[in-house]
Formats: C-alpha cells, sequence, structure tokens
C-alpha cells in the first residue's frame, strides 16, 4: 500500500510540475489584438489588408503568437471590441488605430489598467498615459517634401492651389510644414487653400471651382491621392493645360503605377502607406515575445517616391 501512495505521489508530483511547464510557457505566449476601422475608403481598405498580411506573415514565423483582428465601423462599435478582446479573447497586447481620439481614450486607458500593453497608431490620443507606445507617419515630411519638390520643379515661381484634409491637429501639421516651405519662395503663391475631406468627390468639387476661379495655375497640392483622383477628374473635364503638376499624398498604388508609367501630371508622391499598422503589429508583437517594450514614440518616416524609387512602394494586391 505505502508502495502505491509512494507511486501515486511521484506521478501528482510529476503532474504538478509539467502543469507549471504549461503555465510557464502560456505565459511567454501574445496575444495580440488590433483594432482597427472598417474599410470604408481606399485607405482604411489599406489598414485592413495590412493587418490581415501582418496576421498572416507573423502568426507563421512565431507558433507562441496568436492575432485577433476587430473592425469598427464607429468608436462605440470600436470601444465595445475592446471589452471583448480584454474579457473574451484574453489579449496581452492590443495595437489600436483609434477610430476618434477623445472618445477612445478613456475605453482604451481601461485596456491599459488591465496590464495589457498598448500601442496607438496614427491617431494620438488625448492622454498619452493610456498607451505605452505611439506609431504613426511623419506628417511634417508629408507636407515638408511635397512643397520643396514643387519648388525645386517649379524653379522657385508659380502659382499653386492646394487642397486640404479634415480640420485635424495631423492636417494642420501637414499644412504648416508645406506652408513654410512656400513662404522661403517669394515668387511661389498659393492662391487658396480648401478642405476637401480626403474624399475624390468633394476635392472634384474645390477643384471645379478653383478652376472658374483662376485662370492660370501651374501646380496642385492634393495632400492625398483619393483627393488627387478628383482634381485630375476636374482638369480633364475642363481640358486645362496649363496645370504641370499634381502632387498627392500617402503612396497609394494608383499614384505609384502614374508616377512608374510616366504620367505628365503626377511625377512625385510622398509615402504615408497603411502599411504603418503592419509595422506597428510586428514591431509589438516581436518586442513582447520577447519581454520587452517599444520606444514611447516611433515615426515612420515618409518618402518622397518618384520614377527612380517608385517600384519599392509599388504593392499591386493592397487595396490602396
Amino acid at each position: 500500500m505505502k508502495k502505491i501512495l509512494r507511486a501515486l505521489g511521484a506521478s501528482f508530483v510529476t503532474l504538478t510540475l509539467a502543469a507549471g511547464a504549461v503555465s510557464a510557457d502560456a505565459a511567454d505566449k501574445v496575444t495580440l489584438g488590433v483594432a482597427i476601422p472598417t474599410a470604408t475608403h481606399g485607405f482604411t481598405g489599406g489598414i485592413v489588408w495590412w493587418a490581415n498580411e501582418a496576421k498572416k506573415e507573423l502568426e507563421q514565423a512565431h507558433p507562441d503568437l496568436k492575432i485577433i483582428i476587430k473592425t469598427a465601423g464607429g468608436a462605440p462599435e470600436q470601444a465595445n471590441q475592446l471589452q471583448d478582446l480584454v474579457t473574451v479573447n484574453k489579449i496581452n497586447a492590443l495595437v489600436i488605430f483609434p477610430f476618434e481620439s477623445a472618445s477612445l481614450t478613456q475605453p482604451v486607458a481601461q485596456v491599459k489598467k488591465k496590464g495589457v500593453y498598448v500601442t496607438v497608431v496614427d491617431r494620438g490620443l488625448t492622454d498619452t498615459s493610456a498607451q505605452d507606445a505611439y506609431v504613426a507617419g511623419d506628417n511634417t515630411a508629408f507636407g515638408k517634401l511635397p512643397a520643396e519638390y514643387l519648388a525645386k520643379t517649379m524653379d522657385g515661381k508659380g502659382y499653386i492651389v492646394a487642397l486640404r484634409g479634415i480640420p485635424t491637429t495631423l492636417d494642420n501639421e501637414r499644412w504648416a510644414a508645406f506652408e513654410s516651405v512656400i513662404k522661403q519662395h517669394p515668387d511661389m503663391k498659393i492662391l487658396d487653400a480648401k478642405y476637401a475631406n480626403w474624399n475624390r468627390d468633394d476635392a472634384f468639387k474645390v477643384m471645379q471651382d478653383y478652376l472658374t476661379r483662376f485662370k492660370h495655375i501651374d501646380a496642385v497640392w492634393a495632400a492625398d491621392d483619393d483627393m488627387m483622383i478628383g482634381v485630375l477628374k476636374a482638369i480633364d473635364q475642363a481640358k486645362r493645360t496649363d496645370i504641370k503638376e499634381v502632387f498627392g499624398g500617402a503612396g497609394s498604388k494608383e499614384a505609384v503605377k502614374r508616377i512608374m508609367d510616366g504620367d505628365k501630371l503626377v511625377q512625385a508622391d510622398v509615402s504615408y502607406s497603411p502599411k504603418f499598422i503592419y509595422d506597428a503589429i510586428k514591431l509589438t508583437a516581436e518586442a513582447r515575445l520577447k519581454g520587452e517594450k517599444l520606444p514611447a514614440t516611433t515615426i515612420i518616416p515618409s518618402v518622397l517616391i518618384t520614377k527612380e524609387n517608385a517600384k519599392q512602394f509599388y504593392y499591386p494586391n493592397s487595396p490602396f
């Protein structure tokens, strides 16, 4: 009987040690939630596509990594998804592209309080203490590089019209950087700058107004590739030949393809690819698998795209 008890005791110890080993392994695993907006237009379509590319590639490369992607059509839905990711999916890391900054700050803060590592992407929160890391594109370069390019190609003189995005701090950064460069060239003049909401149809209407009011325009800064398409349509319908350059922004596959093909009006662009969601997921996942943290802020550089380097930025399978 004593031998049986000793055998059972040994088995119990073995099972206990094995269970402890499994528990330790489980603690080393990363369950990463990704909260992003639904694909309602080109850029967010790219965000969703790149997030899924990250999931596919990273889960294959790292057996101890699980990535759960949630898409939301509004801020309340995204806030509810955060609760589900914590309570149902038991995430220990989060990468979020907030639908809105202010309304998502408190829900994200609650996630962080539960011990989840939080990386915020692009649209910053109103309280940075609600996050561990922030990853975004370079909005200053987004405005500066096009202005420098236009100043060079226009030989420091000529008339420009501009289309801005939506009134946000992000748009303000871009506009301030663009305007500061143009102001350094006294013979360059910005005739007008209006908001077109990063929207093709709105950009078409704004450009129609510019074409009616201004009889000579040398270049257009559309500040977004979706708006660029609306601008090009308006120019084509008006049969205007005075405009020599239309500069968009974000490095969409359509803009990059036009550059590669030698389009007469679209000769350059600036990168601000939705691929930064891929970069944020990869950086966060690989850091957490090592038990490490990211820097408080990581800025993904914006690069001038011309015919010489366009192939590096062409992703034909991306929806954007």
